[in-house]
This record gives C-alpha cells, sequence and structure tokens, in this order.
C-alpha cells in the first residue's frame, strides 16, 4: 500500500462536522442528566438502596443517548427502547441458563437478541449490552432469572421513557418523532409537485432495494431531498429576479373606484385581481372577482322592493367604493428579488397575483403563476 493510499485510508477515519447547534447539544445533555438520575431515582425509591440489582443497569446510559441526542432517529423510538430491551433480557435469561460456557453464551444472546428484534421491529442498539448484562452480570442478575426483565430492565426502560416524553414534551422538541407530515401515500405514482424528480414509491423502491437498515425514518428522508431539491433549484435560479418574469402594464384600481367600474374593468382586461394605489402609485390593497361578487350578491339579495321603497322614500343611491371591499394585507415582492422568493408564495399561501414593487414601494408590476412558470421555462431552455 502506497503512502498516499494509507494516508487516504487513514483520512476516511476522520468524523463528519457535526451540524447541531450548542443550543440543541446543551438540551440534550440536560435532557440525559435528569432522564438518568430520575431513572436511578425512581428505582431507588421502589426498591430500596440495599437491592441486590444494580441501581441502573449500564445499556440505560446508552439509551439515554439515543433518546435525548438523536431522539428522531428509529432506534430511539418507544418500542424501540422497550420492545428491544425487553427482547434482550428474555433472551439473555434464556442463553444465559441453557449454556454453561459464558462466551458461547454471550455470543448467542446477542445474535438471537438482533434477530428478535428485527422480527418484531424494535432494533435498539443498547439492547445489545442488555443481553450481554443477562449472561455476564454476576451471580445477583442470574439469580434474578427472568425476574430481571421485569427489574431492572423493564422498569428501568419504563423509566427512562417517560423522562424523555416529559423532558422532550417540556422543551417543545417533537417525540415520538413521526416522521414527515407531508408525505404521499406509498402507493402513489404521482410525483410531488415541488419534487418532479421522484416519488415517494421511487424512495421506498430504492430503499428495499439496497438492503440495508439506514437510521432515518423515510418520511425524514423524503422530507430531507425535497428540501435538497429546493436548495439546488433556488441555486440555480437565483439570478432570475422578479422584474425579469413580471407583466408591467398592470391594471389598476383606486379606493375611490366605484365596485361596479372595478368589476367592469376586470372584465374588459381579462384579469382576475387589481391593485389598489394611491395618488403615489403606492400599493394600499388588493382586490379580486371574488371580493366584488359579494357586493353584487348582497345587492340583488335585496330584490326589487329594496330599491322600489328607497326610490318611493326619496333616499339617495348609495354608490360602494372599492376601499370598502378590498384586502388591506398584500403580499407583495421587491423587482429585485429572487423569483425563487415567489415559489413558496403561490405553493404554500395559496396567493395567485403577487404585485412587484421598486424601492420606494411603488407597484411597478405583477406576477402570476403563469409568469412564474413561463419564467422558469426561459430559464431551464436557456443556452448554457
Amino acid at each position: 500500500m502506497s503512502r498516499s493510499a494509507l494516508l487516504r485510508w487513514l483520512s476516511s477515519f476522520i468524523p463528519a462536522p457535526i451540524t447541531v447547534n450548542w443550543h440543541e447539544r446543551l438540551r440534550s445533555c440536560a435532557g440525559a442528566l435528569l432522564g438518568i438520575a430520575f431513572t436511578g431515582g425512581a428505582t431507588w425509591l421502589l426498591f430500596g438502596p440495599s437491592s441486590y440489582l444494580p441501581l441502573l443497569i449500564a445499556p440505560m446510559g446508552a439509551s439515554a443517548v439515543l433518546l435525548f441526542a438523536v431522539p428522531a432517529s428509529p432506534l430511539a423510538q418507544p418500542w424501540s427502547l422497550i420492545g428491544g430491551n425487553l427482547v434482550a433480557a428474555t433472551v439473555g435469561v434464556t442463553c444465559a441458563s441453557m449454556i454453561a460456557n459464558p462466551l458461547i453464551a454471550a455470543s448467542l444472546a446477542v445474535g438471537l437478541a438482533i434477530g428478535g428484534m428485527f422480527a418484531l421491529r424494535c432494533v435498539h442498539p443498547p439492547s445489545g449490552a442488555v443481553a450481554l448484562t443477562a449472561v455476564l452480570g454476576g451471580p445477583a442478575v442470574h439469580a434474578a432469572g427472568y425476574g430481571f426483565v421485569l427489574q431492572p430492565v423493564a422498569f428501568q426502560s419504563a423509566a427512562l421513557l417517560g423522562a424523555a416524553l416529559v423532558y422532550h414534551a417540556l422543551t417543545g422538541h417533537r417525540y415520538p418523532h413521526i416522521g414527515a407530515q407531508s408525505r404521499s401515500p406509498a402507493g402513489s405514482a404521482a410525483p410531488d409537485a415541488m419534487t418532479p424528480g421522484f416519488t415517494r414509491a421511487d424512495l421506498e423502491a430504492v430503499l428495499k432495494r439496497r438492503g440495508e437498515m439506514l437510521d432515518i425514518d423515510p418520511g425524514d428522508l423524503e422530507s430531507l431531498l425535497r428540501d435538497t431539491q429546493l436548495q439546488a433549484f433556488g441555486r440555480s435560479f437565483a439570478e432570475l429576479c422578479c422584474e425579469d418574469i413580471m407583466s408591467r402594464r398592470v391594471v389598476t384600481a383606486a379606493p375611490h373606484t366605484p365596485v361596479e367600474t372595478a368589476r367592469n374593468l376586470l372584465k374588459r382586461e381579462r384579469v382576475k385581481a387589481l391593485p389598489v394605489v394611491d395618488a403615489h402609485q403606492r400599493i394600499v390593497g388588493i382586490v379580486t372577482r371574488a371580493d366584488l361578487l359579494e357586493p353584487q350578491r348582497a345587492r340583488t339579495a335585496g330584490g326589487i322592493l329594496g330599491r322600489v321603497g328607497r326610490w318611493l322614500r326619496h333616499a339617495p343611491q348609495h354608490t360602494l367604493e372599492v376601499g370598502a371591499v378590498m384586502s388591506t394585507h398584500v403580499c407583495s415582492v421587491p423587482a429585485s428579488a429572487p423569483i425563487t422568493e415567489l415559489v413558496p408564495m403561490f405553493a404554500n399561501y395559496g396567493h395567485h397575483h403577487i404585485p412587484v414593487v421598486d424601492a420606494a414601494n411603488h407597484l411597478v408590476g405583477m406576477i402570476t403563476q403563469v409568469d412564474l412558470i413561463s419564467g422558469l421555462h426561459r430559464q431551464t431552455h436557456r443556452p448554457q
């Protein structure tokens, strides 16, 4: 082996940088401290300091690392902890009682425990240490027999899980961890609108083909790939700005424009929304077809009798203005903003028309979903 090859091989042992922020690291450390303290304290209070069984078994420390430091791992979920430890303890006690040679018993216990955890879908790495403890724990553990499964294994596992559930709830952390909620059905063949390159079915087929267990929930993996695609998408189109794709001819209304006039304007110009601007062309609101149809329905509901009554009373006809029906909460974008900022606005917030403003908040254009798609198409097929 050459020196360069040896160096490359040795460099492969260098760990990747940890991306967890310091707040989360401290939260994990504090959680493990409290979880182990609670588990040991509960054991001492219920079974007394003179109990012949250990106050804390060593595998609880490894379980605490999973439950508090990597709670999103499938290996750290409640069934993995409880089921894995119970399976391993039962297998370990059985092997210890049936096989006199401790080395053979320990090896067989760990192997069978892993097989049992796979079969029951409760793989939990610290459970391998539980199986070893059942075999090599000494006379007190051997004397307890299958009682070792209940105390300390089952009790301490339940106590540590209870501490984790309470601690994560109090610190605003999601646990038990259920994969991404926006996942598509497993059998769906239609690609997600935000991930045109793959479907959930594609992802599950690849995972099945790999044939190995990954320490990540498939839903979390799907969400991670989706966010990665959006990041790559944003990087690819970062140079395309809103002013490059906006419609510069914008039909507007003023707050004092009569509703009937605005309705006719929408119909004549074949648009679905009108930005409402003041005398300085600054946006003060937006009005859509739905906004303008509601007053018309209310007026129609009054019927002919209402209009005849007003005529007989010589009451003046009230002209409803756009300012009374417009929405004053307008979502706009700067002309210099990259078009990637439009994607979540259209996709997540239900907007269909987004006004574009300059640095002084003057209206300079309008972007619709069609404008965005057209701009993306032009950028995609632009000569490199």
